[in-house]
């Protein structure tokens, strides 16, 4: 059966959600304070760079399954079942700022008060949110409503990888319901129907542990890109190679050949907030997780390990040294830069009086909007290198795995590669003669 559906929230995860819940038939209302970007989205505009998300919302808006307004009473009124697709920004301390989705709540439960609304609502926590969060929200609607009520709340976290959001809103390897109601469970199954039938499980579960599987799950994955890229440090001091390591331990299945790739570290919206988040509530209840404390602190040192690279290759003065920036998300196939490496290599370099020039397929707006006039932002990748002193590379982008060497060896200053993504094979280096550093590697041509 086809629901009516509103988003509250057009973020990433809410404008993906949206688009193919409607892709599957049914009605949906996407909901936003932002005025323009709902003018936008209305002519079919993705807010964000995804593969194969526009040409979705396009389609959807001629079928008239996909609507957005800023009028949040109309979705309410409308909408049986109702996602909560809201910011859960880091505080100051690392605890997720869940202001967002309770004013939202409290909002709803007002409209469904001072309306009558008696029908059953679901309020579905889409969101990133620490445990315990239903419980607040449901305290929310029982405060405005009373007891008894035709609200249920529950958790249904999101698994999306950004750059194949679709493709995993499409084809979930698993959906995660958190509700202690068995007639919840049993809509959420109905509507997730549509996308499991390649056999993929849906489980149902305590709110609680859908809200912890959620932050386990990225501090999991987090935690394997930190291990790799703690123990590239100690390659590059032993003479050992951080690939040939990461081929021999990933061929075992207890670890799998995925989130093993050494580099300048992780960025992006998920796995930055989402550690601090689950460090922040462990210290909270008095359980600290130290792994996971200890992939934050890997994560913030491995970026740092990399700037002093480039930094004590130019003998601890880069004043007036120019740098072409290839990169610039936190990974490929998104324009997303929260958290992005790139850009503390930036800050650091300008500190020191470099000169920068960047380029990214995708990133070139959103970083104008951090730097302004501070950097040069070429027209292509080759225009990013005319005339430095070296390459670095932050994001492995496809189009800079096989770029055309000798033109770069013709506009470097110095045939110098900073390589943070681990593109280039070493041989390779060595024979085309470029000075060549990358991570937990032996250094070619110094």
């Amino acid at each position: 059966m086809a629901f009516k559906i509103g988003i509250i929230g057009t973020g990433y995860v809410g404008i993906v959600s949206g688009t193919t819940f409607a892709e599957t038939g049914n009605d949906v209302t996407c909901v936003d304070i932002d005025e323009a970007k709902i003018e936008k989205m209305k002519k079919g505009i993705s807010p964000i760079y995804e593969p194969g998300l526009e040409r979705l919302m396009v389609h959807n808006i001629e079928e008239n399954r996909l609507k957005f307004t800023n009028n949040l009473q109309e979705a309410v009124e409308k909408c049986q079942i109702i996602f909560l697709c809201l910011p859960t920004p880091p505080d100051a301390d690392g605890s997720a700022d869940l202001k967002f989705v309770l004013n939202v709540s409290r909002d709803i439960a007002n409209i469904i008060k001072n309306e009558n609304i008696t029908e059953k609502k679901i309020i579905v926590d889409k969101s990133t949110v620490p445990v315990g969060t239903s419980e607040k929200v449901t305290n929310i609607f029982a405060e405005v409503l009373g007891n008894e009520n035709n609200v249920f709340v529950c958790s249904n976290p999101e698994f999306l990888r950004e750059g194949y959001a679709v493709e995993d809103a499409m084809k979930p390897e698993r959906v995660v319901i958190g509700t202690s109601s068995d007639w919840v469970g049993e809509k959420m199954k109905d509507l997730y129907k549509p996308f499991l039938r390649s056999g993929n499980p849906i489980y149902i579960m305590d709110e609680k542990s859908a809200e912890v599987t959620k932050y386990a799950a990225n501090s999991f994955l987090a935690t394997k890109i930190s291990f790799m890229n703690d123990l590239s440090a100690y390659c590059e001091k032993v003479g050992a190679d951080i690939d040939s390591i990461r081929l021999g331990i990933g061929s075992d299945s207890r670890i799998g050949k995925r989130f093993l790739f050494a580099g300048l570290g992780y960025g992006g919206s998920c796995f930055p907030k989402d550690v601090q988040a689950l460090n922040f509530s462990s210290m909270q209840e008095g359980t600290d997780l130290l792994i996971v404390q200890a992939t934050e602190e890997i994560n913030r040192k491995q970026t740092l390990r990399f700037i002093d690279k480039i930094i004590n290759r130019f003998e601890g003065d880069v004043e007036g040294k120019s740098f072409g920036i290839w990169g610039l998300a936190f990974k490929p196939n998104t324009d997303d830069v929260r958290d992005a490496p790139a850009y503390k290599v930036i800050q650091n370099l300008l500190d020191r009086g470099a000169k920068v020039r960047v380029f990214d397929q995708e990133a070139m707006d959103n970083t104008k909007d951090k730097f302004g006039d501070k950097i040069y932002y070429a027209d292509d990748m080759y225009d990013c290198i005319e005339g430095v002193d070296a390459l670095v590379i932050c994001t492995e982008w496809s189009v800079f795995r096989t770029p055309n060497f000798d033109k770069i060896k013709e506009l470097l200053n110095n045939h110098l590669i900073f390589d943070g993504r681990n593109l280039y094979e070493l041989k390779e280096m060595e024979e085309l003669e470029f000075e060549y550093y990358s991570i937990g590697r032996r250094v070619v041509g110094k």
